[in-house]
């Protein structure tokens, strides 16, 4: 059998968890798991969002033989050469899953390998790329006709989300079943006694720590809140695979995080279990605990939420494919701290020196279009309507806090909100149809 290379191309931490984990999983499924015949390379390329542990989390695939980090992409874009001097088959097909989509024209032109590309929401060099794999439709509406049998609709790669969540309820530990989640004794036998169901409330602060200095603090002092008013409600923190226990609770933490103090948060400090099948936890100076989980993806566990208190970005996506009500916050009061922008605007904004003015400046003037404009979350994005509520501004804990409450006192509002996420969606399959697609132009 002839054999073949199938180079993915990719970019941040969103793609590669996201995109690259379910089309990875789905080509070997179509096509084997014989590396003398499919060998797959994931090659990534920079992205201001990145965290530097994108190529281990690639490589930690198993489907994946081999990853190029983006401090070497340059050099293959340009020259063809990779870092560790890769040898290439004389047949394969570059799969674009993140970056910019010309990058999959030059490289398949220096390879000579055939191209595929998966667009969400715009399809370009449509004269050189030899196969499209689009989100919806609407995606091929403006190409001109003679493209036209270059492009398939397969579907939403955000829903593989959830299709691979089992949505096994009690796979999250709860208080009642090891005692890991135990804000209090009182607290917890006060819940009992009055036969009220837990509830389960997702905390999603962010990656990086442009976002954690004032989402962490934030996040925790809702929940505080929340708890003092629903005794029934866990809370559950999913971290990002990029990120370490130590390095979150930092955030959490008074005397290292100063943003802190302005939410009015006491601090919390890290407990870690002895016994390695228990979660480790927050706990604040109310003495709410918080579990933190490290399994990732963790599609089953925020299946298993109410509601979540998140971060703009692509979490949101994530959250919207899984049908899971949430809101989401864009606080305010530290905007010089808000780096996270891709493209141009977030390299500048991170240059030393000179950044902190171009940061103030890129924040101020997308503070103005946001209120103008809206839509922050991509549920939103996609309906082109506010389905999630969106929170932007000197945010505080209580009014956020007493939003959650409300929507936990009225399930409706939860169950309407849940019905629209599943209805703005795209088919799923979308991994599946991509290794499809693959397939064909590896023949």
């Amino acid at each position: 059998m002839t054999q073949v290379d199938i180079l993915i191309l990719s970019n941040g931490p969103g793609e590669v968890t996201t995109w690259v984990r379910p089309v990875v999983r789905a080509l070997r499924q179509e096509l084997g798991d014989d590396r003398s015949v499919v060998r797959i390379s994931v090659v990534l390329s920079p992205c201001s969002n990145a965290s530097g542990q994108e190529a281990a989390i690639a490589l930690s695939y198993p489907e994946v033989d081999r990853v190029q980090a983006a401090d070497h992409f340059w050099q293959f874009l340009l020259w063809g050469k990779t870092f560790e001097n890769w040898d290439w088959r004389s047949r394969g097909v570059v799969v674009f899953l993140g970056g910019d989509q010309v990058f999959s024209v030059v490289i398949g032109k220096k390879l000579g390998y055939r191209t595929v590309v998966y667009a969400e929401w715009e399809a370009r060099w449509h004269n050189w790329i030899d196969r499209f794999g689009i989100m919806k439709p609407q995606v091929a509406a403006r190409v001109p006709q003679k493209y036209a049998h270059k492009f398939t609709v397969v579907g939403d790669l955000m829903l593989e989300a959830s299709s691979h969540s089992s949505l096994v309820i009690g796979h999250l530990s709860l208080a009642k079943d090891r005692g890991q989640m135990t804000n209090d004794t009182d607290a917890s036998t006060a819940s009992h006694k009055v036969g009220q169901k837990t509830e389960l409330i997702g905390l999603l602060p962010g990656s990086k720590a442009a976002k954690l200095a004032q989402g962490v603090p934030l996040c925790l002092a809702i929940a505080e809140y929340i708890y003092s008013k629903r005794p029934q409600t866990k809370f559950v923190i999913p971290l990002a695979p990029t990120l370490d226990l130590q390095t979150l609770a930092s955030f959490a933490d008074r005397q290292k995080n100063s943003i802190a103090k302005i939410f009015g948060f006491g601090g919390a400090c890290l407990i870690v279990p002895e016994e390695a099948k228990s979660n480790a936890l927050l706990k604040t100076t109310t003495g709410l605990t918080v579990e933190l989980w490290q399994e990732n993806p963790a599609y089953n566990l925020l299946s298993q939420c109410c509601i979540c208190v998140t971060t703009v970005g692509a979490n949101t996506a994530e959250l919207g494919a899984l049908g899971v009500p949430m809101i989401v916050l864009l606080p305010t009061q530290q905007i010089d701290a808000m780096r996270s922008w891709d493209g141009l605007p977030g390299l500048l904004a991170n240059l030393p020196v000179v950044g902190t003015p171009f940061a103030k400046v890129i924040n101020w003037s997308f503070l103005r279009f946001v209120r103008r404009k809206g839509l922050l979350a991509w549920p939103n994005i996609w309906a082109q309507e506010e389905i999630v509520p969106e929170l932007m501004g000197e945010l505080q804990p209580q009014e956020v806090g007493e939003m959650v409450v409300d929507f936990l006192a009225h399930p409706e509002k939860l169950d309407d909100i849940r019905t629209k996420l599943r209805n703005i969606r795209g088919e799923s399959g979308a991994a599946q149809k991509i290794a499809q697609i693959v397939g064909e132009e590896m023949s």
